[in-house]
C-alpha cells in the first residue's frame, strides 16, 4: 500500500480549501500530512510538479460569444429557443458553457464528491489528480504522482476508484488515505492499462482495459500488451475475483451503466487503431446479481474521425457522451434518448475527453476538454452512479 498526498478528513469528503491549506500547515505532522504533501497539495496548478505551461487564450468565465441562449447549445430539433434549446435538456433561459480551470496537458475522468463539494479529475500526462473545488472555483493538487491515472469513479462507500495506465491496475483509495489494489493482473498476467469504471449497487466495479496506457511514454509507461485481447471486465465485490464479461472490442474506453442498473454502455474508440475498426457506443443488457451482459448492440455511431471515449447517463436513462479527436465542428458532448435518438450537442472549442455530472443537484456537467476544465449547467439531474 502507499499513501496519497491528503488527510484522511479530506478523503472523507470535507475537502481542503486555499485557506484551510494554509492554516493547516502547521498541524500537518499531527494529521499524518508531511509538510511536502501539503506544499504540493496547494501548488498552482500549472505544468508538470507546479512548472508553468502555456495556457491558451480563452479566459475563465463563459465562453467568448456567449449570449442567453448559448449557441453553444446546439438541438437537433427545431423550434424557438427562447427557453433553451428544443428538444434539449438545457437549463432554460440563463446557462451558458463556462470554462473553469485550465493549465492541463489532457483531462480525463471526472467525478464529483458531493459530500467536499469538489470534483477530482486525471491530468495524465503530469501524473496527478486535481481537485476543483466547486465553493470558490480553487483548483489544486489531489494526489502526485498518480500512477498516470485516467478514469475515476466513486463508490457507494464514498470511496475514490482509479484507473491506472502506469499502474496497469485499478486501485481503491480507502477513507484512512491508503491505496488498495483493486486488479492489475487477469489469468497471472498484467493487465494492459485499465481506463475508465463504473460500480454498481452490489458493489462490483466493471472497468475497461485498452492498451494506450502502455502504447509511450507520454501518458504511461511503454510495454508489451501481455492480454490476448482488450477486455471489459468485472470485479467481484466478495472475493475480489476478476472476470472477463465482453472480449470482443478493438479498443474498450468509457464504461457507464443506465439508472435501473439493467443497460451497461461501452465506447469502442478502436478507429484509434485503423480506419476500418469502429467509433460507436455499444449498450448490454445487464444482469448485476449473476455478473453478466448480454445482446450486444451499437447504441450511436459516431461521425468518423472523430470519436467518443466518456460516456455518463441522466436520471431519466438520457445518455451523454464526449466527442473529440476528429471534426472540430464535433467536438464537445452530445446527448441521445435512451433509444438511441441524437437531441442535442454541447460545443467545446477543444477535444472532449469525458465528461461527469456534479453540483448540489447534480444537474451541473463537467466536461473534460483536453486543457481546460468545462462545466454547463443543465435542466436534467444525473444518475446516481457517477
Amino acid at each position: 500500500m502507499t499513501r496519497p498526498l491528503t488527510n484522511s478528513a479530506d478523503i472523507h469528503g470535507l475537502g481542503l480549501g486555499r485557506r484551510t491549506l494554509l492554516k493547516g500547515a502547521v498541524a500537518a505532522a499531527a494529521t499524518g500530512v508531511t509538510m511536502a504533501a501539503a506544499k504540493a497539495a496547494s501548488v498552482t496548478p500549472f505544468g508538470q510538479t507546479g512548472a508553468p505551461t502555456q495556457q491558451t487564450p480563452l479566459p475563465l468565465g463563459p465562453l467568448p460569444g456567449s449570449r442567453y441562449p448559448d449557441a453553444h447549445l446546439e438541438s437537433a430539433k427545431k423550434g424557438p429557443p427562447t427557453f433553451g434549446p428544443p428538444g434539449f435538456p438545457a437549463f432554460a433561459g440563463t446557462m451558458a458553457v463556462e470554462r473553469v480551470a485550465t493549465g492541463f496537458r489532457w483531462a480525463e475522468g471526472p467525478v464529483y464528491f458531493a459530500a467536499g463539494r469538489y470534483l477530482l479529475f486525471s491530468d495524465i500526462p503530469n501524473n496527478r489528480i486535481m481537485r476543483f473545488s466547486e465553493d470558490d472555483g480553487h483548483c489544486s493538487v489531489y494526489r502526485q504522482p498518480s500512477m498516470n491515472s485516467n478514469g475515476n469513479t466513486i463508490d457507494r462507500e464514498g470511496r475514490l476508484i482509479t484507473c491506472e495506465h502506469s499502474g496497469r491496475r485499478v486501485t481503491r483509495t480507502e477513507l484512512d488515505g491508503s491505496i488498495t489494489i483493486i486488479a492489475d493482473k487477469f489469468n497471472g498476467k498484467k493487465l494492459n492499462s485499465p481506463n475508465d469504471a463504473v460500480v454498481t449497487a452490489d458493489g462490483a466495479i466493471w472497468f475497461s482495459d485498452p492498451a494506450y496506457g502502455i502504447g509511450g511514454f507520454y501518458e504511461g509507461i511503454k510495454a508489451d500488451p501481455e492480454q490476448d485481447k482488450k477486455n471489459v471486465y468485472r470485479v467481484d465485490p466478495k472475493s475480489g475475483e476478476v472476470k472477463v464479461v465482453v472480449d470482443d472490442f478493438v479498443e474498450p474506453n468509457g464504461i457507464t451503466i443506465s439508472p435501473d442498473e439493467k443497460k451497461l454502455y461501452v465506447c469502442d474508440t478502436g478507429f484509434t487503431d485503423g480506419p476500418d475498426n469502429p467509433s460507436h457506443i455499444r449498450v448490454f443488457d445487464l444482469d448485476v446479481a449473476g455478473g453478466k451482459v448480454s445482446n450486444s448492440k451499437v447504441f450511436a455511431e459516431i461521425p468518423k474521425p472523430s470519436i467518443t471515449d466518456g460516456v455518463r447517463c441522466d436520471t431519466e436513462g438520457r445518455v451523454w457522451c464526449s466527442v473529440g479527436w476528429g471534426d472540430p465542428n464535433e467536438d464537445g458532448v452530445r446527448c441521445y434518448t435512451a433509444d438511441g435518438e441524437l437531441l442535442g450537442k454541447i460545443h467545446i472549442p477543444e477535444t472532449v475527453a469525458n465528461l461527469s455530472f456534479g453540483g448540489q443537484q447534480r444537474n451541473r456537467l463537467y466536461i473534460c476538454g483536453s486543457t481546460s476544465l468545462y462545466a454547463v449547467y443543465t435542466s436534467v439531474q444525473g444518475a446516481m452512479k457517477p
